[in-house]
């Protein structure tokens, strides 16, 4: 039998709406209008907007002052599919395989949002009257770190006014477990070039003259922890509140194992900050990871050089009270004075974005966990997630609402990884929790905050 839900999204999919690649321009603006074109279509009031990069698309309900409004918000541009060989089947040719689709954005995020936006139309479809004000926001650059983001809420912080937000962009604790998240990690990237000779050495002729950038960066870098796995720099835990009893206890509570993570990440064993599990360490507790490091020949064989310069690529995971300029900081601060005077060192800061944290016992949080439970059938954990959504403090400062982070995302997507995928079960219960949150959220307005 035809789905024609299905249907929308394996043509949704097949834009290759990469953000990050100017080669894909025209494929933005034409997802962009497909967006615009399927809300039309459910019966809402939609309109392109230029953001200064890739536009977003704005659609709402007929507006009702009598009741509250929600925003939901998601992307439609997509990662770069690279390394492409490592694909079973093309990134933009949408595949099922064993009850799931497999396509670059297939979970990250246009199957989610998609779920929303369908979710609307089979409430319109059916001749009702939504339950809440609903207004959606789908840009097309949260994965470049939607850059043109926070200044287009400020111009449009009117048309964007609403008491809650709703976003499904996070995951499950386990597949098909109804997942609350109520904390997300923050983030502050940096990147660090030592510099020592003019110009690549012979290291035969200089070795043992001239300092190596490769090996003092190498040095460097293992300054940045302990032996036990703490972070090592100075001052960098100082704003990190110890976690609430009930917190332990819900990730405590969380249907994932030791030995099951072990086993998604595929490592040998897992390792990290002492006195606190797994799981803990993943979504409340700050990080100094470094994500790349490079210097020196790196084509086949040898090539006896000392390098010109070698460099690494940092980024800490935050927590809420952690503010990213400070550690930034803080962390070039440490750098500069565990660097060797025999090398230059430049530090570059890149993006940043602070934590969040909202109360899943608000009445907002309870109606999120009621309709969670409703289309689930079980209790759903409370979470917090290790990523970071940097937009969700953007819209808290700018729209002065909270976010409710509604996983439909299975720990085993693959998302920003190749053979990405998303479970058709995930995209219908996805279809049945939107309708679900917007009963609830429209009762939770008669509740005292």
């Amino acid at each position: 039998m035809t789905d024609p839900h299905l249907n929308d999204l394996l043509e949704f999919l097949r834009f290759p709406s990469v953000s990050t690649q100017s080669v894909h321009a025209s494929d933005m603006v034409a997802c962009a209008t497909w967006i615009r074109e399927k809300f039309l279509k459910i019966g809402l009031e939609a309109k392109i907007c230029e953001t200064g990069g890739h536009p977003a698309v704005i659609a709402h309900t007929v507006h009702d002052p009598a009741k509250r409004t929600v925003l939901i918000y998601g992307h439609y541009d997509v990662q770069p599919p690279e390394p492409l060989e490592e694909w079973k089947s093309p990134p933009f040719e949408p595949e099922i395989r064993d009850g799931r689709i497999f396509a670059r954005g297939a979970t990250d995020n246009k199957g989610q949002i998609l779920a929303h936006i369908l979710g609307m139309g089979e409430i319109l479809a059916r001749g009702e009257t939504p339950p809440v004000n609903v207004t959606f926001l789908v840009e097309g650059e949260e994965e470049t770190g939607s850059e043109h983001l926070e200044a287009f809420l400020e111009s449009h912080r009117a048309e964007l006014a609403c008491d809650v937000i709703v976003i499904s962009d996070t995951g499950m604790a386990a597949h098909a477990h109804p997942t609350l998240t109520y904390a997300l990690r923050g983030i502050a990237a940096l990147e660090c070039v030592l510099t020592g000779p003019s110009q690549d050495l012979h290291s035969g002729v200089f070795g043992g003259a001239v300092t190596n950038p490769a090996t003092a960066l190498a040095r460097l870098v293992a300054t940045l922890h302990d032996a036990d796995g703490r972070v090592a720099i100075p001052g960098f835990y100082d704003a990190v509140q110890p976690l609430a009893d009930w917190e332990r206890q819900a990730a405590d509570a969380l249907p994932i194992t030791e030995e099951q993570l072990r086993q998604l990440t595929g490592v040998p064993a897992l390792a990290g900050e002492p006195g606190y599990s797994s799981i803990e360490r993943i979504g409340a507790r700050p990080t100094v990871e470094v994500n790349g490091l490079g210097g020196g020949y790196q084509g086949e064989g040898t090539k006896t050089v000392l390098p010109r310069e070698a460099f690494a690529k940092l980024t800490m995971r935050l927590v809420p009270q952690q503010d990213p300029a400070t550690i930034l900081q803080l962390v070039g601060d440490h750098l500069k004075a565990h660097c060797p005077d025999t090398v230059r060192i430049q530090i570059t800061g890149g993006h940043c974005g602070e934590a969040y944290f909202m109360d899943p016992n608000h009445p907002d949080g309870l109606a999120a966990r009621r309709a969670l439970k409703e289309v689930f059938g079980c209790e759903p954990s409370l979470m917090r997630e290790g990523g970071s959504i940097p937009i969700v403090t953007t819209f808290k400062n700018i729209l002065g609402a909270d976010s409710l982070l509604l996983a439909l995302a299975s720990p085993d997507c693959c998302a920003h990884s190749p053979n990405e995928n998303f479970p058709i079960e995930n995209f219908h219960t996805g279809i049945r929790l939107h309708q679900a949150v917007l009963r609830e959220l429209g009762k939770a307005q008669e509740l005292p905050l």
